[in-house]
């Protein structure tokens, strides 16, 4: 069910009502009028993780049931289950050539897997729990990280895995000090890598000398997720403290800020258009307490230069974890806490709507000019 969040609005300056809207959306009912959406049942636990390949084919997924999946994004149908962790899966990653899955979890160990076959490929046990991993742009490197635990510091490892014997032997191993990290990305060219903390800060390590090139603190709270710009410009943060943040790759310049009742734990950029989508809801521990409609377990749609949010999409029974969007931005998945994953197929008037911005910009010269004679 989508449903419009911002009907025809009224500006008041004064007390006194114009007649000139400031801001009109056409139905949404009609502009994203999905078809029924795929709903993939194969993880018995709830969804902390997906990720799609670079063609789009294909949706990796993990969760808190020891076994990451595949599955055909087409028909939702399970290719199958890499089948080896001991605990929760936390992370997953895929490189460009879709040869290599890396999973990292609970069970204190980061694995790399054969996509065709689902054998594993090499494990590496740790001193903590692996909360974060990822691939290079070239898929020649990997970074990973491991949780403040059992009296052991929270670490960044590096490794090359041309080579799948050579993960355990890091490149580059940093201790970070502080806060933990709960989401990375690597930066322009490789040469960079950006953490989001525990504490809302986000920092940029220079990889070439291990040293921290900058820091910032525009959130208030635990960063629960961190997705790049389809051309790498820009990245978006999700956070506890019910905003989602677009930040510039190179400087961590704050660009907007999406803003909402609830934390937000996934937040994803369009590829071919404007938009961003945010999943998140009430606290996992206090769902059974709450009825669903409280909860806002919604997906919601912002625009991504004007912050306005103009849809929301409904289906899943508790707080969504994990968001994507396809490659070629025909479809978007999402997971949740209740162990669904849900594939939505854009129809073609999502992509013939335009958004009038022109609307906005005329209403509020009107609305001004309008004033001016009321005084």
């Amino acid at each position: 069910m989508v449903k419009s969040v911002y009907p025809l609005k009224f500006v008041r300056e004064n007390g006194v009502k114009l007649g000139t809207p400031c801001f009109c959306i056409c139905n949404l009912l009609t502009f994203l009028n999905f078809d029924r959406p795929l709903m993939l049942q194969g993880h018995s636990r709830a969804i902390t993780q997906i990720k799609y390949n670079r063609e789009g084919d294909l949706i990796f997924s993990a969760a808190k049931d020891a076994s990451p999946c595949v599955w055909f994004s087409h028909n939702g149908e399970r290719l199958g289950t890499f089948d080896g962790h001991n605990g929760t899966v936390w992370c997953i990653d895929v490189d460009w050539k879709t040869q290599q899955l890396l999973s990292g979890g609970g069970d204190m160990s980061i694995r790399l897997w054969d996509c065709e076959t689902g054998k594993e490929l090499t494990q590496l046990e740790r001193d903590s729990p692996v909360r974060t991993s990822l691939f290079s742009y070239s898929g020649n490197m990997v970074v990973y990280s491991t949780d403040a635990a059992m009296s052991k510091p929270c670490e960044i490892f590096l490794a090359d895995v041309r080579d799948p014997d050579q993960l355990g032997e890091s490149v580059t191993r940093i201790t970070v000090e502080g806060p933990k990290i709960t989401a990375l990305l690597w930066g322009p060219l490789d040469h960079t890598l950006i953490t989001g903390h525990d504490s809302g800060k986000l920092t940029q390590w220079d990889l070439r000398t291990n040293k921290i090139i900058t820091t910032v603190e525009d959130h208030q709270a635990n960063i629960n997720d961190m997705q790049a710009s389809k051309d790498g410009t820009m990245f978006i943060t999700a956070s506890k403290d019910h905003t989602s943040k677009l930040f510039d790759m190179d400087t961590l310049e704050c660009l907007k800020t999406y803003k909402t009742e609830r934390p937000v734990n996934s937040g994803c950029i369009s590829p071919n258009l404007e938009h961003v989508c945010l999943g998140g809801g009430q606290e996992a521990m206090e769902v059974t307490t709450t009825a669903t409609s409280q909860g806002k377990f919604e997906a919601r749609f912002f625009h991504l230069v004007f912050e306005e949010e103009f849809a929301r999409v409904k289906g899943h029974f508790g707080p969504i974890n994990s968001l994507g969007f396809h490659p070629g931005g025909t479809q978007y998945t999402s997971g949740a806490e209740d162990g669904y994953l849900r594939v939505h197929n854009f129809d073609q008037s999502y992509f013939d709507y335009k958004y009038d911005f022109y609307i906005k910009i005329y209403g509020f010269c009107l609305c001004n000019f309008s004033i001016s004679l009321i005084r």
